[in-house]
This record gives C-alpha cells, sequence and structure tokens, in this order.
C-alpha cells in the first residue's frame, strides 16, 4: 500500500513514543494530535507484524509500511452475528427495558458481537427503515378531497348592522388537481351537502370515492379503521353513485390534494380579499371568480371556482 511521507512520519513517532518512553495510548494520541482510534491501528499493526524498536537500520519508509500494512499481514476480519431487530425492538416496549440491558445479553451470548455504540447505531438504522411512506397514484376521476379553509370572510348585514362569518368550500380532484371553491354560510349539514352537489355540477360528474376530513356534518365518529358516516351524508353519496373514504384523525397527508387547494385558495384568493367589505354571500362568490379570472395566467389551468 501507499503510504504518504507525513503518515510514515506519524506511525514512527507513534511507535517510538510506545516503545521507547512507555507512553500510553491516550498520551500519544494528545501528543501527536491524532484520536484514539488511529493509534490504536497503528498500534495493532505493529503487534501484528511483531516488530522490535528500534527498526532493523536498512529499512526506509517502504520496508515499514509494507510490515506494517502488507496484506500478508491484515487480521481476519471477525465475523459479525446479525442482531435480531425485530427482537430488539419488540423488547425495548417492554418497561424498564433499555438498550444497554439487550445489549449486555447479546454480548453474554456473543462476546465477539458488536459493540455497544454499534448496536445501537445497527438498530437505530434499522428503525428508520420501518418508517415507510407510500406514495399516493391518483386514477382521473377515482378521489375527490374536500376541507374548509381556516380563513373566513366576514360579510355585513347593512340593515341590521350584524357581521357574519362566511366559510369557504373546497373540492379537489386528485388527478388533475382540478379544484371548485365557494363560500357558504356555515360548515353545516344543509350547506356542506350543498357544497357537494355544486361541486358535482361544476365538475360534471361524480367520483368513485369522496375523502372528506373529520368533519361533524359528514363524519359522526372518527375512526382509523370504522369510521361511521352522517346518514344524510351517507344517502346524498349514495344516490350520486359514490361512497365517502375519510381521512384518518390527524393524517392529512390522506387529503393531501385540497391541502394543496386550500392553500392556492388562501393565498391567491382570500388574502387578495382581506380589505374588501362584503355585504351579501353572493358578492363574496362573484369577487371569488373574478379574481380567478384575472390570476389564471399565474394559477395552474386546474385551478377554477
Amino acid at each position: 500500500m501507499t503510504v504518504s511521507r507525513v503518515s510514515m512520519h506519524k506511525i514512527k513517532e507513534v511507535l517510538r513514543l510506545k516503545f521507547a518512553t512507555g507512553l500510553t495510548q491516550r498520551q500519544i494520541a494528545a501528543a501527536l494530535g491524532l484520536s484514539n482510534g488511529v493509534v490504536a491501528k497503528y498500534l495493532s499493526a505493529a503487534e501484528r507484524a511483531k516488530l522490535s524498536y528500534p527498526f532493523p537500520p536498512e529499512w526506509d519508509d517502504t520496508d515499514l509500511a509494507h510490515a506494517l500494512f502488507d496484506a500478508s499481514h491484515q487480521p481476519v476480519p471477525v465475523k459479525r452475528l446479525a442482531l435480531d431487530f425485530a427482537y430488539i425492538h419488540t423488547e425495548l416496549k417492554r418497561k424498564g427495558v433499555t438498550r444497554q440491558l439487550l445489549w449486555d445479553e447479546y454480548r453474554t451470548t456473543h462476546p465477539e458481537g458488536y459493540g455497544y455504540t454499534q448496536f445501537c447505531v445497527l438498530y437505530t438504522a434499522w428503525r428508520q427503515t420501518q418508517r415507510l411512506s407510500m406514495r399516493q397514484i391518483h386514477r382521473a376521476g377515482e378521489k375527490l378531497s374536500v376541507d374548509y379553509c381556516g380563513h373566513t370572510v366576514p360579510i355585513i348585514n347593512a340593515a341590521a348592522g350584524e357581521v357574519k362569518i362566511a366559510q369557504v368550500f373546497v373540492a379537489t380532484l386528485g388527478a388533475s388537481n382540478y379544484t371548485f371553491a365557494e363560500a357558504t354560510w356555515s360548515q353545516s349539514l344543509p350547506d356542506w351537502i350543498g357544497s357537494h352537489t355544486r361541486a358535482f355540477a361544476f365538475f360534471g360528474g361524480t367520483p368513485q370515492l369522496v375523502v372528506p376530513d373529520n368533519l361533524k356534518s359528514g363524519v359522526t365518529r372518527a375512526c382509523r379503521y370504522e369510521p361511521l358516516l352522517n346518514a344524510s351524508y351517507h344517502q346524498m353519496l349514495a344516490h350520486y353513485g359514490c361512497a365517502a373514504l375519510p381521512a384518518r384523525p390527524f393524517k392529512p397527508q390522506d387529503k393531501a390534494k385540497v391541502e394543496a387547494g386550500v392553500q392556492v385558495v388562501t393565498r391567491w384568493i382570500l388574502a387578495r380579499l382581506r380589505n374588501v367589505d362584503f355585504f351579501t354571500l353572493a358578492d363574496l362568490n362573484e369577487m371569488v371568480k373574478l379574481i380567478r379570472r384575472r390570476s389564471s395566467r399565474y394559477l395552474s389551468p386546474s385551478f377554477y371556482c
């Protein structure tokens, strides 16, 4: 192997300090500005080569490098036993069980096995491979994701001198990102169902599945595996020949399409209306359409309200 002149000088100094002065490995590392691991590697190589100090006078740096690092002097690699990561993962869930305990048990059975640090590193790497995410594939006409914007719009009743808050419903098709948006007075069941029917009319058809959030108007009981739909909502979807697949609680990635649609509506439309006073719901919806037409060259061609 090829070793630089600087490296050979360091190696000679490591061996001199060890055999001529009797310094410890840690002291040698501090004196030469090397890590303990590097010093240990050089000393182990000298031990395997059975070198004595001082070296034979006829040796130059090349001779010393061959003696230390020649392939014939390389140690036989230790065959590490594979770790049972699934067992480790299961045991760590038990009360009082730690990695240190499991490593102690492992080394008792396999004295030549991994050190504690490597044991932890390998387990952590394995655990990260278990956190898998599935890329969603959207087929045309299959899914329609629906939700409300968190941003609301105040509407002034000039006659009564009151202000009502309008909600903004958003529906986005999975494959095309084709988006429908409208303002309603509330998120109650009549407005919820009405927005769906107007969205279906806008798209000119119905999807196979509607993916709603766990809004009470749509989902009576939220559950990861068996959500219970509102009876009226279920009947409406059945009338249109489609079904609901509610997103899991606290899993916005299940309806990522409409999350993006809500963001577009909020940034490109509602943000522009923040200083405008509205007196009727119809005025608000007309303004939403107007802004969409003016912003069409900036927005995705699939975005419409």
